[in-house]
């Protein structure tokens, strides 16, 4: 197993024996032990003040070397000036001091999320889906008998503190050769599979590699698959299969559930849960992202429980074959039935529009905006939720995004119970 790095333990280390160098110091300063000095015609008060001096100076020089070390190994061990280093230990204990979120979902709208969320605090926990089944996750948990580790790799790299190149390795794809289509990253975590000897503990030491903020967490560690119960009747198995399928036939889906139903969430994810200041689901595909994770046993019951207001975040977009034409009190009623009618306290959804040369990206793959419908908000505020409206978009090469600073801006003023306008 990789040793762990423990620069608490070290730091104390060294402050303890600089309160002994204080402790020293004052005692030779003493008059109790002036007196003693003369009556036996010792040198007892110089020694001690030079040793308690020394003490201290050699205290405070390697507790300051340690701080740099561990600040240079969270930040990719990168050269760093002094005002660099003051710039990130201020930070870190700013973001230290941050509300206590738990983000439930999987897929590339829950990285994006991490990402910002990471600049206003440092407690957080991701919990993310393992239910995928499709290209080099599934091929890998087939071969390998492994849980899928792509939307726990995206959520780690989200999370890390690390060198530009490290994170191009850990995303970069074969093109050629039997790794064609194989993610390095996801190798990697396979490889730690093996060394480790758990799933858990794989994505434990890689976090801890790539200096991770906060944790990410597998939602079960059981080998569940994905099936969908669709409106015909027919049962689709796997995570992969439930959209295509959908389309193919052009029926929605019913209800989807998980296979074996015997399946729990972690110790941690439970203990997170519980302090949390906010909960958060998605923003992530309704029915193989976000809503596989309320499946697993006992979980929306931890959730309902939680002292935390609980908030979901819908898609900007509908995704084809999965939620096709879909509102945002559509998304809404997906999670409430896969989980209880007052699990809810707030829906953020986007107003913002979408410009047209990127759109026209989208719907030629069948895909449109999320938008509110003519009741929506109304019968949202019938169910005790409330609705806050807000223009989060961000485009990023043609791609859209939520804008993930703006939407970490909003969970943290409702975690900090702070008054949120609504557009």
């Amino acid at each position: 197993m990789i040793k762990k790095y423990r620069p608490k333990l070290i730091i104390t280390g060294w402050i303890l024996l600089g309160i002994i160098g204080i402790f020293l110091l004052s005692m030779g300063l003493s008059d109790f032990m002036y007196k003693i000095s003369i009556n036996y015609k010792l040198s007892t008060k110089i020694l001690l003040i030079i040793t308690g001096t020394v003490l201290i100076i050699f205290s405070v020089t390697k507790s300051y070397n340690n701080v740099i070390k561990y600040v240079c190994k969270s930040n990719g061990n990168k050269d760093l000036n002094r005002e660099d280093i003051n710039n990130i230990i201020y930070r870190e204990r700013v973001l230290s001091k941050g509300p206590k979120i738990v983000v439930i979902g999987g897929g590339t709208g829950l990285s994006v999320l991490l990402r910002g969320l990471k600049e206003f605090t440092s407690n957080i926990t991701a919990i993310v889906t393992v239910a995928d089944d499709g290209g080099g996750s599934g091929i890998l948990r087939e071969d390998l008998g492994m849980l899928p580790p792509g939307d726990i790799r995206s959520c780690i790299l989200a999370l890390a503190n690390t060198e530009p190149i490290m994170e191009k390795l850990l995303q970069y794809r074969f093109s050629e050769g039997k790794l064609k289509g194989q993610n390095f990253g996801n190798l990697f975590l396979a490889a730690m599979n093996e060394i480790c000897g758990s799933f858990e503990m794989a994505v434990k030491e890689t976090s801890n590699v790539l200096a991770v903020t906060g944790k990410v967490l597998p939602m079960t560690l059981e080998d569940v698959v994905l099936y969908a119960e669709l409106e015909n009747g027919e049962i689709v198995k796997g995570e992969s299969e439930i959209p295509k399928r959908c389309k193919e036939i052009s029926s929605k889906i019913r209800r989807v559930y998980i296979e074996p139903k015997e399946s729990y969430p972690l110790i941690e994810a439970i203990e997170a849960i519980e302090e949390a200041d906010l909960i958060v689901l998605g923003p992530g595909s309704l029915y193989t992202s976000v809503i596989p994770n309320l499946l697993v046993n006992n979980i929306v019951d931890k959730i309902y429980e939680s002292k935390a207001p609980k908030v979901y975040i819908t898609n900007i977009m509908t995704q084809p074959g999965e939620t096709d034409d879909y509102t945002v009190l559509d998304h809404v009623k997906g999670i409430l039935s896969h989980s209880r009618k007052d699990l809810l306290d707030y829906v953020i959804a986007n107003t913002g529009e979408i410009p047209q040369e990127v759109l026209k990206k989208y719907t030629s793959d069948g895909s449109k905006p999320v938008i509110l419908g003519e009741n929506d908000e109304r019968i949202l505020k019938e169910k005790g939720i409330r609705l806050i409206k807000e223009n989060l978009i961000d485009i990023k090469k043609d791609y859209i995004r939520h804008n993930s600073i703006l939407l970490s801006q909003l969970l943290v003023e409702i975690a900090k119970k702070k008054p949120i306008k609504s557009s």
